[in-house]
């Protein structure tokens, strides 16, 4: 059974921020592709939704996850951290058995 990721109050809020800032309304889309060190990598940007996407809202700030990324995404969770190293999106994906050390990729 697939289980739409959980989305951080966190990550809606700095969606929010972004938005404000640019002054558009733009979602993020989290996507899985083949590649990367663990053999997939996340694709985390700014976009629009389209007829495919699972579209997770809250206080009209919107996360995209297209119908192919989503069993890779099942009850992952979506999160903005900020640290001394900087300020990123990130996953924790319940589904990945390794994952690299920059957290941009992950195997299955």
């Amino acid at each position: 059974m697939t289980l739409p990721p959980k989305v951080t109050d966190r990550a809606f809020a700095r969606i929010a921020e972004i938005n404000a800032a640019t002054g558009e309304e733009k979602a993020l889309r989290v996507a899985v592709e083949g590649g990367g060190c663990s053999g997939f990598q996340y694709d985390i940007r700014l976009d629009e939704a389209t007829a495919d996407d699972l579209v997770i809202e809250k206080g009209g700030s919107r996360v995209l996850v297209d119908s192919v990324s989503l069993p890779f995404l099942s009850s992952a969770v979506i999160d903005f951290s900020e640290a001394l190293i900087g300020a990123r999106f990130t996953i924790e994906n319940p589904n990945a058995s390794s994952s690299c050390g920059c957290g941009t990729s992950f195997s299955l």
